[in-house]
């Protein structure tokens, strides 16, 4: 693995130092920026334009408990036991107990959260939860009504530089091996130095075909920090969404399908019509997301079919178009009246329970270096995710990382920490080729079922691909990203192929 991706010389490269360096523009960079200290200085790198994160995608919701009927310990053990008892209950705890302050905190910055005839939040189940409190915004808009939200207020902030269109190359380290800045690539390379660098670039979805990431979702920011020296954990435990839109035209899966609408009564159905989902879990359309996912994908396989079914005519048009009216309005373009007609879907790569190894306070391995939101392993997730606890956990650990910082002192940065410049030759082949059979191996053989002999096929291509990376002189964004695909994709393959047993979202034959 090399050190650095971009081996040139960076001093003549323009450069600036902040108090802190954030990369990721999602819901975890956001907040994180949001709860710094105002004395503090802070770029936020986002790769595109801000808005092009995961969070806006968010459609179903965030799990918190507001309700009286509801209590903590109920939402922990409901992700406990999502988790097969691979969670760190410690930092489950403090999720779950945190949930209703951040939910305060963000209807007091101005997030709309749905309301029901009272004026209380309305609140919805999900799989794998026992209590109605998933919250959402919009119907179906959550993530976008909160990002919108965040945006706003961030842009208010003085001491916040946002930068857009710049790609985090990679992580700067010192002589000590403290992070002290990043190198980053706009029209030409530049270098900030920063004694903290919060990576919060979210998670892997286009190491696959099939993904409900957004395009620009390449693990980055991952990839960066192991070039760092941060150790990462889980990174076998992939979740697939069990139900994405599948678009027959074009072979594959188009767009998300929120659990919420399993929530609200839909049921999966196979090609004869049958509801199956009860021959595989007492909960049946509402168990964990691992269960739903293999449970479709046996159907599939069985029937030879690219998808199955859901269910959600028992509800009105009227109803649906309120409820979900970005799913509805999707559907509706498409063809599919949801209302009138069974919806076509299949499992998509959708979110990843690992990442890089971090404490309560969102520290990796590598000192100065802190990681939240998608891209970062608190353990709160274990070997599977608890529907809507995603958003919560960018909330409670990126302003846990924050408050650490506006405590924490500085270490100053050192130009020990400048990659040498070497003078590879440039890449010489199809670059895009090599992105698309990474994809092809890891559908195939690192997808919802996983075998021993196919892993090991993969990983071994994989590195032939890489090798000729590692040769080369990387000077553009593709094949930066080509790249970092590759190397996440051997930290999920070398991950699965270690643990043998079949657990949560990690299925092996």
């Amino acid at each position: 693995m090399r050190r650095y991706i971009f081996d040139k010389d960076p001093g003549t490269m323009p450069s600036k130092s902040y108090d802190v360096v954030i990369a990721g523009g999602g819901l975890a960079g956001l907040y994180a920026a949001l709860s710094l200290d105002k004395e503090l200085s802070c770029a936020i790198l986002v790769k595109d334009e801000l808005f092009t994160c995961n969070s806006s995608l968010a459609q179903g919701g965030i799990a918190a408990v507001i309700r009286p009927a509801d209590n903590t310990e109920k939402h922990l053990e409901d992700t406990l036991r999502a988790a097969k008892g691979l969670a760190n209950e410690e930092h489950v705890r403090l999720m779950v107990e945190n949930g209703p302050s951040e939910i305060k905190n963000l209807a007091d910055l101005g997030v709309s959260f749905d309301t029901g005839p009272g004026g209380d939040f309305y609140t919805t189940r999900e799989g794998g939860h026992t209590e109605k409190r998933v919250l959402h915004c919009g119907g179906d808009a959550t993530g976008a009504h909160m990002i919108q939200t965040l945006i706003r207020k961030v842009q208010a902030k003085t001491n916040v530089d946002i930068l857009e269109d710049r790609f985090l190359l990679d992580v700067l380290t010192n002589s000590d091996k403290q992070a002290c800045g990043v190198l980053l690539l706009h029209d030409e390379p530049e270098v900030l130095f920063t004694p903290h660098v919060i990576v919060a670039t979210g998670g892997i979805g286009q190491v696959y075909q099939n993904t409900t990431n957004q395009p620009g979702i390449t693990g980055d920011g991952i990839a960066a920090a192991i070039r760092a020296g941060a150790k990462t954990r889980h990174m076998e435990f992939v979740q697939f969404h069990p139900t994405a839109f599948f678009d027959a035209a074009k072979g594959k899966t188009a767009f998300l399908i929120s659990e919420a609408v399993r929530g609200e009564g839909g049921i999966l159905r196979n090609h004869q019509g049958e509801a199956f989902m009860e021959k595989h879990h007492p909960m049946k359309d509402l168990a964990p997301r691992d269960i739903v996912s293999q449970a479709i994908a046996r159907e599939m396989q069985n029937a030879g079919v690219p998808h199955v079914f859901l269910d959600i005519t028992s509800h009105s048009r009227d109803f649906l178009s309120k409820r979900f009216p970005t799913i509805f309005g999707n559907c509706r373009d498409h063809g599919i009246d949801m209302s009138e007609q069974h919806v076509p879907v299949a499992p998509s790569q959708h979110y990843i329970m690992g990442g890089i190894h971090t404490d309560s306070f969102g520290r990796s391995t590598t000192e100065g270096l802190y990681v939240c939101g998608e891209a970062a392993c608190t353990g709160v997730h274990g070997a599977n995710r608890l529907a809507s606890n995603s958003l919560l956990e960018c909330l409670v650990f990126s302003r846990r990382c924050a408050d650490l910082i506006n405590k924490g002192t500085f270490h100053r940065h050192s130009d020990e920490a400048l990659p040498a410049n070497d003078d590879k030759p440039g890449f010489k082949g199809d670059i895009m080729a090599i992105r698309m059979q990474i994809k092809s191996l890891m559908q195939t053989h690192g997808g919802i079922v996983k075998n021993e002999k196919g892993l090991q096929q993969a990983i071994a291509d994989i590195k032939k691909h890489t090798a000729r990376l590692e040769r080369a002189g990387l000077t553009t964004r593709t094949e930066a990203e080509t790249y970092n695909m590759g190397l996440i994709a051997l930290e999920v393959l070398i991950a699965a192929l270690k643990r043998k047993e079949s657990v949560g979202a990690h299925y092996r034959t």
